[in-house]
This record gives C-alpha cells, structure tokens and sequence, in this order.
C-alpha cells in the first residue's frame, strides 16, 4: 500500500483539477473561434426599430430582423 500524507494528497488533487480545468478552456475557447462570420459590410444589418445588429448574407435588399420582426431595406 502507497503511503500518502494529507498535504501531498491535497496537493495531487488540486493539481489534476487545474489540469482538467485548462483542458476544458482550451477545448471550448477552441470551440469558439472556428465560428468566425465575415465582417463585410454588406452582410451586416441594423435595426431602427429594435436596435439590433446581425448578419444575413442570404438577402441584398430587404431583410427581416431576428429581434423584432420588421422589414428593413438597405
């Protein structure tokens, strides 16, 4: 049997914690960035009425706010 004091044990628990803690950022932080949109000018729309900013690259002249549901044309 492995003898084992109080303080080294302790210490061996927080240590694979901080590991699985770091591991878990790094996974999700990685997650994240793969889900990159483009920034192009014509692909982004703002609402007058709700205020709401979002991308929709599927329409060039009118659109329909996620938010609020109004109409809103370039």
């Amino acid at each position: 049997m492995i003898k084992l004091d109080l303080s080294t044990a302790l210490f061996v628990y927080l240590f694979f914690t901080v590991i699985a803690v770091l591991l878990l950022w790094l996974v999700m932080d990685l997650g994240t960035k793969l889900k990159t949109y483009s920034s192009d000018e014509k692909f982004i729309w703002h609402c007058n009425i709700c205020a709401n900013t979002y991308i929709d690259s599927r329409h060039e002249a009118i659109s329909k706010c996620p938010r609020c549901g109004s109409f809103i044309e370039k």
